[in-house]
């Protein structure tokens, strides 16, 4: 199995081994390496992108439990380096963050956030009521989620039970493989752009003030 150094490193590039490399059916070439950086595809956040040696890494998947990387070129197995995109990773971890201080917020008026997606430009966290729940708006959730944001709290990163955590100070922390700001400082402004009840849960559409939505619809 593939070491996921990304778990508890911050780094964008580190010294590697190409342990395979297959050609895939589309055209790209499937790499394994023994250890990576780059976060694959999955828990609602996109995959990084960057570069294995000198060639293009344009997509990192979970398979089976491994992490595949796809690349545009063979690369030889053996001793590498691997580059992450700073500012595409910076971004993602940004929005990710932010998906969890909206589900802080929440937890605050007893919903409980269970999925969400990420993705800039379709930012959402979905929640289930408790047995008892209390009226929440969308200034409820900008309030809320920006003032976690200004008290700059630190990242925290534990295991429980083979399960990496993540939080900032004392907050609520979720099981998540994904990556993440070291400071909530570091999200910018939240906006909540829109919030929807529907057949007894609630959807929380989310963006980053530097980087707004246009008008995106949740469809459900």
């Amino acid at each position: 199995m593939t070491e996921r150094a990304y778990y508890y490193s911050d780094e964008l590039s580190m010294q590697t081994q190409v342990l395979s490399c297959t050609p895939a059916d589309d055209g790209r070439f499937r790499v394994v390496l023994a250890a990576t950086l780059f976060h694959p595809q999955g828990g609602g956040q996109m995959s990084d992108t960057g570069r294995i040696d000198t060639a293009i890494m344009l997509q990192a998947v979970q398979e089976e439990g491994d992490v595949i990387h796809f690349t545009e070129k063979a690369v030889e197995p053996g001793p590498v380096s691997i580059q992450i995109d700073g500012k595409r990773r910076s971004l993602h971890s940004r929005y990710h963050s932010a998906g969890h201080i909206i589900a802080c917020i929440g937890e605050q008026y007893c919903w409980f956030g269970y999925k969400g997606n990420h993705k800039p430009g379709e930012g959402r966290i979905v929640f289930k009521p408790a047995d008892v729940t209390h009226p929440v708006t969308a200034d409820d959730f900008s309030a809320g989620a920006n003032e976690i944001v200004s008290r700059h709290l630190a990242r925290s990163l534990r295991e429980e039970e083979g399960r990496r955590k993540v939080t900032w100070g004392t907050l609520p922390d979720y099981a998540c493989g994904g990556t993440h700001v070291v400071n909530t400082g570091d999200v910018g402004e939240i906006l909540i752009t829109k919030v929807k009840a529907k057949k007894g849960e609630l959807t929380v559409q989310y963006a980053l003030h530097d980087h707004p939505t246009h008008g995106t619809e949740i469809v459900q």
